[in-house]
């Protein structure tokens, strides 16, 4: 199963999470990354990394992230060979 993550800034993510979830039930290969406007953006790399490892069973993992050129999508692109990801900007409710 591919794993996704999404990043977004603010708490945006974490409410895709919740909506996604409220819609289809619980996911497994799911998380969350939350940009705010004063955190360390090395911290948050990892984080970023962390989290596709954390979902990544060996088929690799797609990272949403709310808009290209902004801090997410910068910092998730950084680590798309590490995180065996790609990265897809523009993510919203259908």
């Amino acid at each position: 199963m591919i794993g996704l993550v999404i990043v977004t800034h603010g708490r945006l993510a974490e409410e895709f999470v919740a909506a996604a979830e409220h819609v289809v039930g619980p996911q497994e290969k799911i998380q969350a990354v939350s940009i705010g406007p004063d955190d360390d953006m090395e911290k948050r790399r990892g984080d970023i990394l962390e989290a596709a490892q954390s979902v990544d069973d060996g088929d690799g993992v797609i990272i949403l992230t709310d808009m290209f050129g902004g801090t997410p999508s910068n910092l998730a692109i950084s680590v798309m060979e590490k995180a065996n990801a790609e990265v897809i900007a523009g993510v919203n409710l259908p």
